[in-house]
């Protein structure tokens, strides 16, 4: 049973949960690593994730889901957002099955990528290809996708 302070941090933790969550989604990672410093027993702050979870305020999945569709509308590739997601804590099973990495839809979104920053003409020399390719590997996009992209009419 707890007592009224208990009852009282419990709350507190609730709101400050469901504030954050208002904001975006987080995952379970980050909502823990975030309310930590406001709870003492960390078998509190558990209680309080499961409870997220249990009534549908936070998901791993929907986060998931929804980070990689935001990270891809903003030119990012299936690299780099498996990273961050890792960061995250999110678990590799999940990102496999929200990050197929070999969907042809990359290879769009790489070409939309490089044309936003380069133009439509293409490289003229070596050294412009390489400007090309480092750029496409910070954005996150696999190296064979690229090499694919950038010297297939060479």
């Amino acid at each position: 049973m707890l007592n009224d302070a208990s009852v009282s941090e419990r709350n507190e933790l609730e709101q400050a949960a469901i504030r954050l969550l208002a904001n975006r989604e987080h995952s379970r990672s980050e909502l823990s690593r975030k309310l930590s410093a406001r709870c003492v027993e960390s078998d509190l702050l558990e209680q309080v994730l499961d409870w997220l979870e249990s009534c549908g305020y936070q998901s791993d999945e929907r986060f998931t889901e929804l980070y990689i569709k935001q990270r891809k509308q903003k030119g990012f590739g299936p690299v780099r957002i498996r990273l961050e997601l890792q960061e995250r804590g999110i678990s590799a099973a999940l990102i496999e099955h929200w990050l197929d990495a070999e969907d042809t839809e990359w290879l769009e979104l790489l070409g939309v990528c490089c044309k936003q920053k380069f133009g439509c003409s293409p490289p003229d020399d070596f050294k412009a290809q390489t400007k090309r390719a480092r750029f496409l590997e910070y954005r996150g996009f696999p190296t064979e996708m690229i090499r694919s992209y950038i010297w297939r009419d060479t």
